[in-house]
């Protein structure tokens, strides 16, 4: 800590941050643009100025840029002085001359950080009466529009995509006075996080194409914080709504999971709440025709149904909350409850609980891996199925140890010297998997192959750890040269994380990724654990426990009178269409509660519509085990009373009362949350992941809206010129409007929207953090359910994986994509149009040998379902295999492993 004096008086503070930082911290205000918290400084707009003086004698001081300021002992500075405030106005005119002036129109506007910035310097007169350069805008895809005449050359963008990011598409061009940040050329931008340009960029140049469609300004948005529900990361969201259409979501800041950036499945793929395909109302089959129905009828329909069924089998859902599963255990009881997932994926989630529960290994937060110097990741394409996770890895990979840069006299927020050092350090990366991932231009070693061989492979390491290399012996001769050096840079590395999951479906790969973890935690290694699942909340399902689908469905499908209750699943996506029609047509009674018209809805008897992630509050449980609560952002039924939807737990905890009176019926989210606690003693800590809806500030709950919402008793006025009383709830800590208690500071960790005075627009979270980049004044949400202190009794997995015998047929492998992989997303339709149609990859040698021509249509046949696709030929999927894209076009998880006979050309 040194001391130093800002205007007048002395401050504590910490020597490694740059004077910008400090001074954010210590809550002065002080105008930047170039300068972010994760991308460093460069110095590059020169708005930071401040001024700074040798000692006490010095009575005219020199200007400095706070960014490029490293922290002196006893240093004198001044922020407020009339030559820094002529300095920074005269800087921001300068960098507005050829900025068009267009906020009206402009939809960043309110939420602006050059606003912010032009005002905080009273920078309000324009005096440049010139010609304005114009720049033509490109076309950048369907999430970003490009509005180059706003740029005011911060560079942050490029340093964000291409040196932060490592987009490949995305450049500065031109010189001097005339710059242009964009594409080489009109397109798609490629990265898989391109939609964080939106909250990097400071000015109106890029922003979110899919608000744009139905656009609301900041203030007049109801906002709520939220998790992410499309992997199992778990990223804080903030997701706005006006007229219960979801119009945008932004990255809520958490310090050790999401950061500052989110991916770009995560921010753009809300439309499947808007859908217009979405059921807002019962229905019920009669003569196979479906006629929509009153909500309390088709409850006491539901209920005369259960009273009269020999055996009752609920089916879970890992992408549904931890309330929702554990009401449908509770409606329907231990024995007769399915977690949802089909049997591979249900023994993969069940493997790695177990794994973890003995809490051997550190799980790392995705903070924590990017100080990992060595990643070796196995039979999981991170960027495409846990997206985040690959930027994080991306920073590991470039990450400088402080011992390095402190022996070059360089602090860890120049970004430039860090940039120049990284070409010289070198981190480590490894992977395994079926395909080619996007992380290969960063990859030291790949090895493409089955995920049983992968599983092979892995466990030779592991026994190489141990000094056995009998196993090694065995491998061909690159692999075996290749399993020897991995062990080494194992073994000399400071930090090593492993990487592995559920992706491939194979349990020996699991085994043989904590085997080398395990292994190398016991000769002293720095060992994290990650291990990825395919949903939201498999380790919540694990938790609560329950029985695969296919074992629940042999159960019921020969039974007389049986009754089948389906929540938030899409059996469809897990199962073949022919075999799957078969079992449901057998079962009397298929009651449906999901928020999307699936498939399934076609052999529902009764169907429910449930609140989505948006519409209802609840718990999701990340890969970490950290248990975190996402809040209903806003009322279904405000604009309709007549409207069904309900959050899922609420249909069946009503359905549990009404089925019999002695049963419990929970009044709110809280007492199931609590009722949860007490029947699984693993969840006992749930309940701190947010505070209960009694909580209050002042005497008054959170507003989800800001004090400056406008036009509140005219939503309705089109309906009713009568003003309806504002909508109270039960179940959060919130209130459905601008009323309410002010957020302070000691409440931040849930914040519904970032508003500080002088700080309109999302930069300003700096207000709600201890200090910059660092955890909010609060804390940071969501509670670990293990505990920190590690166990030393570790698992054995002695078993040798069996390797693969070849066979003259061709057997199915999964590969995935960021956009059409994950179920609920593909109700979107921005994403739909991102999705490209399904193809097969086959070894080109295979293709040859089958006569195949590349990019034709090819067929095959599974359980009398014939599915087809183009082809692409690779050299790099080993022969003997086809990888199709699992989870897109409904193409079932049951398919991977199985053997294709009849693959020829249509």
């Amino acid at each position: 800590m040194f001391k130093i004096n800002i205007d007048g008086k002395d401050y504590n503070v910490h020597s490694s941050s740059n004077l910008l930082q400090v001074c954010l911290t210590l809550g002065f205000n002080i105008p930047y643009f170039c300068w972010h918290p994760k991308l460093g400084s460069v110095g590059a707009c020169r708005q930071c100025a401040v001024k700074k003086y040798q000692d006490k004698n010095d009575v005219s001081g020199r200007i400095v840029m706070s960014c490029m300021t490293p922290i002196e002992e006893n240093s004198i500075i001044t922020i407020n002085d009339i030559e820094s405030k002529n300095f920074r106005k005269n800087i921001i005119e300068l960098l507005m001359l050829n900025h068009p002036h267009d906020c009206p129109i402009c939809e960043e506007g309110g939420n602006c950080h050059l606003q912010d910035m032009t005002v905080m310097t009273q920078h309000t007169h324009r005096r440049y009466r010139f010609e304005k350069k114009t720049y033509k805008s490109q076309y950048l895809g369907f999430f970003i529009s490009h509005e180059m005449n706003r740029c005011i050359s911060c560079y942050r963008c490029v340093r964000y995509y291409k040196d932060y990011a490592d987009g490949k598409d995305f450049d500065v061009y031109g010189s001097n006075q005339n710059i242009f940040f964009g594409r080489f050329q009109d397109g798609e931008l490629e990265s898989e996080y391109s939609g964080n340009l939106i909250e990097v960029c400071p000015t109106g140049v890029f922003t979110d194409k899919t608000h744009s469609k139905n656009y609301t300004r900041k203030w007049d948005l109801q906002n709520a914080p939220s998790i992410c529900s499309h992997c199992s990361i778990g990223c804080n969201i903030t997701v706005g709504e006006r007229y219960n259409k979801i119009r945008r979501i932004e990255n809520r800041y958490h310090e050790d999971i999401n950061n500052y950036f989110l991916c770009d499945l995560g921010r753009f793929s809300y439309g499947y709440s808007n859908s217009k395909d979405r059921l807002n109302h019962c229905y019920i089959k009669n003569k196979n025709i479906y006629q929509k129905i009153d909500f309390n009828i088709a409850i006491k329909k539901f209920v005369k149904i259960l009273r009269n069924s020999s055996v009752i089998i609920g089916i879970g859902s890992p992408r549904a909350s931890i309330e929702t599963n554990f009401m449908l255990k509770t409606l329907v009881g231990e024995k007769n409850f399915s977690t949802g997932m089909i049997d591979i994926d249900h023994k993969c989630a069940s493997l790695i609980f177990k794994i973890l529960k003995k809490n051997t290994i550190k799980i790392p937060s995705l903070k924590e891996v990017e100080d990992y110097d060595v990643i070796f990741i196995l039979g999981e394409d991170v960027t495409q199925t846990s997206s985040r996770l690959g930027l994080s890895i991306r920073q590991a990979l470039k990450n400088i140890p402080k011992k390095i840069l402190k022996s070059n006299n360089i602090h860890n927020w120049h970004a430039l010297a860090i940039k120049n050092l990284s070409y010289s350090n070198k981190n480590f990366l490894f992977i395994t998997n079926v395909y080619k991932t996007k992380l290969e231009d960063l990859s030291n070693f790949s090895y493409e192959a089955h995920a049983q061989d992968q599983a092979y492979f892995a466990f030779c390491i592991s026994e190489n750890l141990k000094d056995n290399f009998s196993y090694s012996d065995t491998l061909p001769d690159y692999l075996r040269e290749k399993s020897r050096y991995i062990t080494n840079i194992l073994l000399q590395a400071k930090k090593v994380l492993i990487i592995s999951g559920s992706h491939s479906r194979n349990l020996d790969l699991i085994k043989s990724s904590y085997n080398i973890a395990s292994s190398l935690k016991k000769v002293g290694s720095q060992v994290g654990l990650i291990f990825l699942t395919p949903y939201s909340n498999s380790m919540g399902t694990s938790i609560i426990n329950g029985r695969s689908v296919n074992n629940v469905l042999n159960q019921v499908k020969n039974k007389n009178n049986s009754t089948l209750i389906i929540v938030e699943n899409d059996l469809f996506c897990a199962f073949s269409k022919s075999d799957l029609k078969k079992t449901l047509k057998n079962i009397n009674n298929i009651i449906v509660i999901d928020h999307q018209k699936t498939k399934i809805f076609n052999y529902a008897n009764i169907f429910f519509p449930a609140a989505n992630f948006f519409e209802s509050s609840g718990t999701l449980i990340n890969y970490e085990l950290r248990a975190q609560r996402f809040f209903q952002v806003y009322n279904t039924n405000f604009y309709d009373n007549k409207i069904n939807i309900l959050p899922a737990w609420k249909i069946l905890n009503l359905l549990n009362k009404k089925r019999d009176s002695k049963n419990n019926f929970f009044n709110n989210l809280d007492e199931i949350i609590n009722a949860c606690i007490q029947n699984i003693s693993f969840l006992k800590n749930i309940k701190e992941a947010a505070p209960d809806s009694s909580f209050k500030v002042i005497g008054q709950k959170i507003p989800r809206s800001s004090n400056r919402s406008s036009g509140r008793t005219s939503l309705r006025a089109d309906i009713d010129v009568h003003e309806i009383s504002q909508i109270q709830d039960n179940d959060t800590m919130f209130a459905f409007s601008m009323e309410g208690s002010g957020i302070y500071k000691k409440y931040t960790s849930f914040i519904p929207f970032i508003w500080s005075p002088e700080w309109n627009s999302s930069q300003g979270i700096h207000k709600f953090q201890k200090e910059v980049s660092g955890s909010l004044l609060s804390g940071n949400t969501g509670k670990f359910l293990l505990h920190n202190k590690l166990n030393n009794k570790y698992m054995s997995f002695s078993k040798v994986p069996i390797r693969l015998n070849k066979t003259n047929n061709l057997v199915i492998v999964p590969y995935y994509l960021l956009f059409g992989s994950e179920e609920i997303s593909q109700y979107s339709s921005v994403i739909q149009k991102k999705m490209i149609s399904p193809y097969l990859i086959i070894n080109t040698k295979d293709a040859q040998r089958l006569k195949i021509s590349n990019k034709n249509k090819v067929s095959f046949t599974y359980l009398s379902d014939t599915y087809t696709f183009y082809t692409r030929f690779s050299d790099s999927l080993a022969l003997g295999y086809v990888a199709l894209p699992i989870g897109q076009s409904r193409i079932p998880i049951s398919l991977i492993g199985k053997e294709i006979q009849d693959l020829k050309e249509v």
